[in-house]
């Protein structure tokens, strides 16, 4: 609570500065369950689409003007639809927050990890190189291969991963990292693509 509205409820009997308390504590945890809502994928927990997009233009713009890295990286779940097909949808869901967990725990805080579509997550890279965004592919596909639900169902990803240039546009950026995974399919799938 801002000082200025301490200050006032200080003033006040006990109990009714209780309730007022109580009253501000829930409508900040309304607001947070509220942004949850309109920023997070219901079935990954990971963020959405939307702000994904909102987050990678500032990050564009902060690459820019910083000359800092910034990469970008899609992830693609091998043969998802013959997940559905034989374990079923609510089991390929459970699957798809399996893998969401996953990722989350290789990520850092600065890291942004977004559900692209049906089973393609996208994750922003910022202050990261290729190189480096090439290393962490590595230790992700080795922490998918290495969790036991996900190894039960012989489930696996493909990659592509890129890095800004300064003279892409959020669109270019993009496609050449869609190019990547792309190619990453094309030449046997259960790997990562770098494309400069």
């Amino acid at each position: 609570m801002k000082r200025g509205i301490t200050d006032k409820l200080h003033a006040l009997d006990p109990k009714v500065k209780k309730k007022i308390e109580n009253m501000f504590e829930s409508m900040h945890e309304s607001i947070s369950m509220l942004y949850d809502i309109a920023t997070r994928d219901e079935k990954t927990g990971l963020y959405n689409n939307k702000f994904f997009e909102n987050i990678l233009s500032m990050e564009i713009e902060k690459a820019k003007r910083g000359k800092q890295k910034l990469s970008i990286m899609i992830i693609d779940i091998d043969f998802f639809k013959k997940v559905n097909d034989k374990y079923g949808h609510i089991k390929a869901d459970d699957l798809l927050l399996q893998l969401a967990k996953v990722v989350q725990k290789q990520i850092r805080k600065s890291d942004i990890a977004a559900r692209f579509g049906g089973e393609e997550f996208i994750l922003l890279l910022p202050e990261t190189s290729l190189s480096k965004a090439t290393k962490f592919s590595t230790r992700l596909r080795n922490a998918i291969h290495s969790n036991k639900i996900l190894k039960k169902h012989k489930v696996t990803v493909s990659g592509g991963i890129t890095q800004f240039k300064n003279k892409d546009t959020r669109k270019i950026f993009k496609t050449r990292v869609d190019k990547a995974l792309y190619k990453a399919k094309q030449t046997g799938r259960d790997k990562f693509v770098s494309l400069k």
